[in-house]
This record gives structure tokens, C-alpha cells and sequence, in this order.
């Protein structure tokens, strides 16, 4: 008998040789086979005559086979093996490609089960290279693996029929209450039907069971570590001064602006630091929920600093936040690496006098020489930007302080608690009244030459608009696509000479980018032609038009945050998206951008067509990677093991009980090689 641990050499059928194919698969024993899950089913159960099925369909047809097999040489490495069967109605001819070991299997007038591609015509019926089975040994639902080189999807399932048929029952791992409240079966159970079910349902309980499973360790991980993170802070805030601030404000904060400043307030009320993401779309207020938090804690005899990723969007948020605070005696500062040696030197002597409320700069202010004296806030924009060390530097300027995270890029709802697992989370999910919504439109190049003229009237009319590229500069690799350079110095002699252009890409110095975009904010360029830089960028409120070149080769997430960086202002705004692409899928996938302005169902539609792994990089946010769960079509199951978890720590925080030692092991598996 096997047990989970035993080599996958030692299986019968398998040896040294195929052992290595499976190590290729990350298959190193009977454990990782089983888990080795199916990526579809054939359901052979569903049977058809010739006269049922239609041209071109695969289908399972029982037949009695009524001819001997020819043997036809092509020519040298290529045999072809024919042969008739009969369903008792109509006869189909049947062609084998060099399988011999299956050509002399097959015997006269016994009954077989046809599984294959039918190409039919008036006269004829014909299966090339059908599966074929006797149908004495049962016709079941075939399980179709990933296979990989000389290990083929047959060869996969007959190690693990082997395995599961050498293999004691499985140990379980979740409480019978448990299974009985979620009406799961068990894992012994799950993990034999979700290889060989023998009917629909079989397979549905058995991936239910798996995936509730599978979730719920993710979650049982994330909350643990979210809870060890957790020290008790001094840094308590005991009065909360929203109404104080949103009296300084010249408009009504929405109710998701609201309800988001509670949430936080609530969390520097408590025992706890605060360790929170605020995520709203681009233009839903962000900054004013922040300057809110900074106002109460400052208020609260504390100090507050806020990190930006670019030195334009650190003065951004000094110009637009000293706005707000004028008047209030707040002391507010900016550090960023262009400031002035002697400017520098005396910010710091206040920072740690206590003589500045408020630091706002860019990594500049997590330098080893930069001190507080009672920082209790950290906010970082746009904290995708940034490393999670720099994060973790900024937040070590103080003691357990509270840390805030702000982000435009929309994440899909079902998936920011698993994403930000150590974060608890705030949306702000409408926008602020008066924001315009953003005509956007698909067209192929030949339109050009009245986009450019579009453009021009807008120049003319004292508008700014972008161009932007997904290139930097030339490429061999890439063909038909202009680069930001090349475009820029075309345009500048032809459609747009006469008229300021700049240029902006990743690869130009931090200084001379922020000289770009500052001379683009005042006015100074009229258009400006640029890479995927100003994704993040500052507000320019008379910039109304996007123009996108090559929009295929950008996610739908990255289009819609190149899209916010227009319509800040009152004045009508166009994103244009130019790609020449014929693909349907790539047309429908940008005809989403016209379709929705909302960035959390773009998000959503952006994961429906790249998958959670390509959205946003497993392994960079040490994310565990998932075997079964799927994070957009499992949310039901996701929000039921999210409860459960959450029941299981609160009776059994350590997982010392004996009934939950089989997921204490299964958590410490699946966070083994978790950069968290």
C-alpha cells in the first residue's frame, strides 16, 4: 500500500524514468498527485447514434465494430489503421494514426464506445484518431489533465487510478459540524470523484468540497498573519474631529468619503494600529479622506506623514492638502530630493522639534536621517509604487503607528481580501458629484488623420491633450508599432508642427520627467506624447483628450487609469483607443472601455480575460498560488470559507484543537514559500 508521502517512482507503471516527467510537473509524491487536479471532464456518459449527431461535433457513439483493421503505410513513421464500426443504424469508418498498440486490440463484433471528432455527408460517416473504449469496462466521464511533452493526459490518469486504488483512505481535515453546515462530503470522498466522478454531480461535490477547502486554509493563512502583525499601540486616538474638518471643506464629502473616515477613525480608536487600504477609483477623493485622518490625528497632539511615488504628485498633494488646512494652524512640509540641502536640514530639526504637524514628500522622507517625535499616521499613495519595504521603512519611523495605503488601481472587489490579506479594507465606490463621465471611442488607424485635427481645434481652443505609446523607443521585436521617440518627432514635423510637444517615458531621469510634467501642468506643452509613466500622474484640468495608440497591448485596468488622468477639469473629455488589431476577442475586450467608466467592473472583466495570476503577479504580492479555486467564478464559496475561518480563530486562534490539526498543516504547506 501507498501512503501520501511515498515517491511518485514507487507508484507501479511509473519508475525512474517518468518519475522525472512528473517532477517537471512539480509531482514529487502521492500527496502532489492527487492534488493534481483536472482541468475539464469528456462526459462519455451522454452517448449518440450516427443520425443524432451533427457534422463536426464531438461525440461518445457505442458501436459493435463489424470490420477486421487494415494497415496502411503512408510512408516511413506514419501508419494509418482503418476499420468500420456499426450503432446499428448507420456505419462509421474509423481511422487510427499510428497507434498500433490499440489497432491489434481491438477485436471483431465486440462492443466498443466511440469517443472522437464525426465528419459526416449524405452518404458517410468517418472518426479520425477516436478514443476508444470496450464497453464492458464502464462508460464514466474521462478526467482531461494538463499534460506536459511525452506525458499525455491518459498516461497521467492511469497513475493516479493506480495510486487512489494502492491508497488508504485519506485523512480528514475539516470537522464533521463543518461539513455538515456547509453540506460538504469528505475529502477521501472529494479527492477519488474529483479524478474519476461517475456522473455530473459527482464531479460538482467533489470541486465544492475541494474548493471550499482550499479557501478556507487561504483565509485561515491571511487572517493569522494579519493577527500576528497586531501589537497593542500607544498612539490611541480618543477624539475624532471629522465635523471639525468637513466644515473646512467647500463641498459635501459622499457617503463613501463618510463612511471610509469612520472606518478608519474606528481603527485608531482601538487597541490596535491601523493597517488599512483605501481603494477608490481615480477622482473618487481619496486625498480628501486622507486629509481628513491627518486633521484628527494632528488634532490628537500627533504628527502625520504622507509618501508619494513622483516629487509632481508629492507637491500635488502639499498644494491641494495646505489649501484645505489653511487657517488651522497645522504645520505642513514638503521633503522630496530636489528641496535644497539647507531647506532640508532645517525640516528636519523641526520634523523632530515637534515644530511640523504634517511631512508630505516622496521616498525622500524615509531616509535614515529623517526623524519624528510623535508620528502616529503613514499614508503612501499610490502603494503599488512603492516596495512593501519602503512601505514597512516609513512606518518604522514611529511605534506601531497607524498605517493607511491609498490606490487608484481598481482590484476586483472578490479579490481584495485576499490580495491585501494583511490589510483591512475601504472602498470608495462613488464618484464625487459634478465629475464628468469620459467619452471614449474605439477606432482602427485610418482614422488618424481626423483624430489629429480633433486634436488641433482642442489646442487651438486653449485645451491640452496626451498621445500616449507602449513603447519607449524603437524595437525589433515588435513590428508596426511606433515607439514615444519616433512618434514624438513625426508629429512634431507633420500633424502638430507649430504647436509645444513634449515627451515623457520611464527611461528619461526623475528630474527631467518632473520638468516635463511640471511644464505640462502650467501649459507651457500642449501635447504630450508619452509611455505608460503618466498612468500615475499628476491632475491637469485642462487636458481633454487621450489619444491611444496600439490600445491592444495595454490591460483594460492600465487603460482605465491612463484614461483618469483627463476629465479633471469641467470641460468634455475623449479617451480615443486607435488599434488596427482583427481580433474579436482583443475588439470586445476594448469595446469594455466604452462600455463601462466604473474601474471596479473593468477590473473584473480584466481578470475574466487574464486570469488572477497575470493581473497582478502572484508571486509579487505572495499571493499562494491556487489549485482549484477560481477567484471571479468561486465568490460564493470564497465569502462562506471567509465565515468560517473567521468562526474557527475565534474558538481556536492557535488551531490546537484536534480537529483542526489537518488545516493547521495544510496553512503551514501552503504559505511554505509565501513572501508575506
Amino acid at each position: 500500500m501507498l501512503n501520501l508521502s511515498s515517491n511518485i517512482k514507487f507508484i507501479k507503471g511509473v519508475g525512474e524514468k517518468r518519475a522525472e516527467m512528473f517532477y517537471n510537473l512539480g509531482i514529487f509524491d502521492v500527496d502532489s498527485l492527487i492534488h493534481f487536479y483536472p482541468r475539464k471532464y469528456e462526459d462519455w456518459t451522454k452517448t449518440k447514434t450516427v443520425s443524432q449527431a451533427q457534422s463536426g461535433d464531438n461525440v461518445t457513439i457505442r458501436a459493435t465494430m463489424i470490420t477486421p483493421v487494415k494497415e496502411h503505410m503512408i510512408r516511413r513513421g506514419l501508419t494509418l489503421y482503418k476499420c468500420s464500426f456499426s450503432d446499428g443504424e448507420d456505419v462509421i469508418g474509423v481511422t487510427i494514426f499510428n497507434n498500433k498498440y490499440l489497432a491489434q486490440s481491438l477485436r471483431i463484433y465486440e462492443d466498443y464506445v466511440l469517443f472522437g471528432k464525426i465528419e459526416k455527408t449524405f452518404t458517410t460517416a468517418t472518426i479520425s484518431s477516436p478514443k476508444i473504449e470496450k464497453l464492458d469496462t464502464g462508460i464514466r466521464i474521462h478526467p482531461i489533465y494538463p499534460a506536459a511533452g511525452k506525458l499525455t493526459s491518459n498516461a497521467i490518469a492511469k497513475v493516479i487510478k493506480t495510486a487512489l486504488e494502492n491508497l488508504e483512505e485519506i485523512p480528514e481535515t475539516l470537522s464533521s459540524d463543518i461539513k455538515e453546515k456547509y453540506d460538504l462530503i469528505s475529502l477521501d470522498d472529494a479527492i477519488r470523484k474529483i479524478h474519476f466522478p461517475q456522473s455530473e454531480e459527482d464531479a460538482y461535490k467533489a470541486r465544492k468540497r475541494l474548493i471550499f477547502e482550499e479557501l478556507l486554509i487561504l483565509q485561515l493563512g491571511l487572517f493569522k498573519l494579519k493577527g500576528n502583525k497586531k501589537s497593542e499601540t500607544a498612539l490611541r486616538i480618543y477624539d475624532d474631529y471629522t465635523a471639525e474638518y468637513e466644515s473646512l471643506l467647500p463641498y459635501r464629502l459622499t457617503n463613501a468619503q463618510s463612511r471610509a473616515i469612520r472606518q478608519c477613525i474606528d481603527d485608531m480608536m482601538g487597541a490596535y494600529p491601523m493597517n488599512r487600504l483605501l481603494q477608490g477609483d481615480v477622482g473618487s477623493g481619496k486625498t480628501a479622506v486622507a486629509t481628513g485622518l491627518i486633521y484628527t490625528v494632528i488634532k490628537n497632539g500627533y504628527q502625520a506623514a504622507l509618501m508619494a511615488p513622483t516629487e509632481i504628485l508629492a507637491s500635488q498633494h502639499y498644494e491641494s492638502i495646505s489649501k484645505i488646512l489653511r487657517g488651522t494652524g497645522i504645520r505642513t512640509a514638503l521633503l522630496t530630493g530636489s528641496v535644497k540641502a539647507k531647506e532640508k536640514r532645517q525640516i528636519k530639526a523641526q520634523l523632530i522639534d515637534g515644530e511640523i504637524d504634517l511631512l508630505i514628500g516622496t521616498h525622500a522622507i524615509i531616509q535614515n536621517d529623517v526623524e519624528f517625535c510623535r508620528l502616529a499616521l503613514v499614508i503612501t499613495d499610490e502603494q503599488h509604487r512603492f516596495g512593501v519595504k519602503q512601505r514597512a521603512n516609513l512606518a518604522q519611523k514611529g511605534t506601531d503607528v497607524h498605517t493607511l495605503v491609498m490606490s487608484a488601481t481598481p482590484i476586483p472587489r472578490t479579490l481584495g481580501l485576499i490580495l491585501y490579506g494583511d490589510l483591512d479594507i475601504s472602498i470608495l465606490d462613488e464618484l464625487p458629484p459634478g465629475r464628468q463621465e469620459i467619452r471614449t471611442d474605439v477606432v482602427d488607424s485610418r482614422y488618424h488623420s481626423r483624430i489629429y485635427k480633433f486634436v488641433r481645434d482642442a489646442v487651438d481652443r486653449g485645451e491640452q491633450a496626451y498621445i500616449i505609446c507602449p513603447l519607449v523607443e524603437e524595437s525589433e521585436e515588435v513590428q508596426n508599432i511606433k515607439s514615444a521617440e519616433q512618434l514624438a518627432k513625426e508629429l512634431s514635423e507633420t500633424a502638430f508642427k507649430g504647436y509645444n510637444l513634449g515627451l515623457l517615458h520611464g527611461k528619461m531621469k526623475a528630474a527631467e520627467k518632473d520638468n516635463v510634467m511640471r511644464a505640462f501642468a502650467g501649459g507651457d506643452i500642449q501635447i504630450l506624447v508619452a509611455t505608460t509613466v503618466v498612468e500615475v500622474g499628476v491632475d491637469v484640468a485642462n487636458a481633454t483628450i487621450m489619444v491611444i495608440e496600439n490600445a491592444e497591448r495595454f490591460g483594460l485596468s492600465q487603460l482605465h487609469q491612463l484614461r483618469g488622468r483627463i476629465g479633471r477639469g469641467n470641460k468634455k473629455s475623449y479617451c480615443i483607443l486607435i488599434s488596427d488589431s482583427q481580433s474579436e476577442n482583443t475588439r470586445n475586450r476594448l469595446l469594455t472601455m466604452k462600455k463601462y467608466s466604473d474601474g471596479f467592473k473593468i477590473a473584473d472583466e480584466d481578470l475574466r480575460a487574464r486570469g488572477p495570476g497575470d493581473f497582478f503577479g502572484e508571486r509579487q504580492h505572495g499571493l499562494p498560488k491556487l489549485k482549484i479555486a477560481d477567484m471571479l467564478e468561486d465568490t460564493e464559496i470564497l465569502r462562506l470559507a471567509q465565515q468560517c475561518a473567521s468562526d474557527i480563530l475565534k474558538s481556536d486562534y492557535n488551531l490546537d484543537l484536534p480537529e483542526n490539526q489537518g488545516l493547521c498543516k495544510s496553512i503551514t504547506a501552503m504559505f511554505r514559500n509565501t513572501q508575506y
